[in-house]
């Protein structure tokens, strides 16, 4: 019994093993190895672009090594919530709380819209929202029957999409050329100029695909059996084994041809297979299927990673608490699951609302996504030196290697990612904000709510 049943609260189960963590790591993250991040040669060209993804890569490594230290300090389902919350009160856990659940709940659609997409090379007839939102119904299903279940399907989707990478790697690396890789690969120049500088920073967004939500692993901490251990080499392993992936991608399927022409779409590594197979090859056909088990394994974790983030925001009176009830079979999240499809789906269909400063629908979620996690990066870097200074006997089974250099290079990098959004992106910042401040509104409104609650913590 964990502390949160031992208090007659509502609790999840403790069963993921260290191997279905490193599913869950990988797996939510792995469809941004497929789509989303190619939006970023648009603005940055192959070479640019490069550059932005390594920038971000190290980002992100410096990221996991010092967030792992929060997630197994405080194994909590709400994960940034609960560490902001920790170092900086209420207040503080709202935002970071809030801004997580704007990076979960606008992920999925993006993906779902996505998974259309693929279907629809194989079925021209299949319209891609209309199959975005059947994956939603099947997938919020599959994750109300149970963690063990969701968790152990997600593992095999993960290992299906990482074969499915390196299959593509293979087939289309004879007809591989560096000429053209580098060919118009600043920002479509051939040589690196002052002017090719706004077009990487513009493609920051399109980078953090490759990696956005591997922190959403925190949110499983509650269900982990031994989190101490198996959530350090879950996060280690899974950042290793994404950026291996992304660069191996990224570089195959732009030396594949002109790369221009996967610039802006949603299905890049179907279409760069095609310049090498030809549109009739079996090759294709099976890269359409198994690519389908990447997004899926996205789509299915982050289904995860949303609805325990809404969970345990209403456990804390943050959210309604009708969305912090548990099934009484399946021992899930079952309302919260569901509160988050509702809002993806009505994402999908509210094309005027979300298709705005001439992007597509697909890139300004991203985008949205995307504001969402740098917010919270920041604040759980900030709550990691916080919680340092003013708790300095807390028990920390891993400790953030060559602090405080490494959280320093991560919140840096963060700000810059965040500077640089707001500048190329105002319009989508401004909804991000308005999202935010409506927030705030409630959380003033049911103060009263969370101090009956913190009230009845304390008997």
């Amino acid at each position: 019994m964990n502390a949160k049943q031992a208090a007659g609260q509502p609790a999840l189960q403790q069963s993921l093993g260290t191997f279905q963590l490193w599913g869950i790591a990988v797996g939510l993250v792995i469809s941004g190895e497929y789509f989303g991040w190619s939006y970023g040669w648009a603005s940055a060209g192959t070479l640019g672009f490069t550059i932005t993804a390594l920038f971000i890569a190290a980002m992100y490594a410096t990221f996991i090594f010092s967030f792992t230290e929060l997630t197994t300090s405080i194994p909590h389902a709400g994960g940034p919530f609960a560490y902001s919350k920790r170092a900086f009160g209420p207040t503080g856990g709202y935002l970071a709380g809030a801004a997580t659940l704007i990076e979960f709940v606008f992920a999925p659609p993006a993906i779902a819209l996505a998974i259309g997409a693929y279907l629809n090379v194989q079925f021209p007839t299949v319209d891609p929202k209309t199959a975005a939102v059947g994956a939603y119904v099947v997938f919020m299903m599959l994750n109300i029957v149970g963690v063990q279940v969701a968790a152990t399907f997600e593992l095999l989707m993960t290992l299906l999409a990482i074969f499915e990478l390196l299959v593509f790697m293979g087939v289309v690396s004879p007809g591989f050329s560096v000429a053209n890789f580098v060919k118009g690969g600043w920002s479509g120049q051939d040589s690196f100029s002052i002017a090719s500088i706004p077009g990487m920073f513009a493609a920051i967004p399109f980078a953090i695909w490759f990696f956005l939500a591997i922190e959403g692993v925190a949110m499983a901490a509650e269900e982990a059996k031994d989190p101490k251990r198996s959530i350090p080499i879950a996060y280690i392993a899974g950042i290793i084994t994404l950026v291996l992936l992304a660069i191996g991608v990224m570089v195959f399927a732009g030396g594949a041809g002109d790369w221009t022409k996967l610039a802006n779409i949603n299905d890049p590594l179907p279409q760069a297979m095609k310049i090498i197979v030809g549109e009739n090859s079996n090759w294709l056909h099976m890269l359409v299927w198994l690519g389908l088990f990447g997004l899926i394994a996205s789509f299915h974790g982050i289904i995860l990673g949303y609805s325990r983030q809404i969970f345990a925001l209403a456990r804390e009176a943050y959210l309604p608490h009708y969305f912090a009830k548990i099934h009484p079979r399946f021992k899930t999240p079952h309302r919260a699951i569901l509160a988050g499809g509702v809002i993806g789906i009505a994402a999908i269909y509210s094309d005027e609302l979300i298709k705005i400063g001439g992007q597509t629908l697909t890139a300004n979620i991203v985008t949205m996504s995307v504001f969402g996690a740098i917010t919270m990066y920041i604040l759980s870097m900030l709550s990691l030196f916080k919680l340092r200074r003013t708790e300095p006997n807390m028990v920390r089974p891993f400790r953030a290697p060559f602090y405080p250099l490494f959280p320093a290079i991560a919140l840096a990098g963060a700000l810059v990612c965040l500077v640089t959004m707001v500048y190329y992106n105002p319009l989508i910042f401004g909804v991000f904000v308005a999202f935010l401040a409506a927030g705030y509104v409630f959380f003033l409104a049911t103060k009263g709510n969370r101090q009956q609650h913190a009230a009845f913590d304390a008997v």
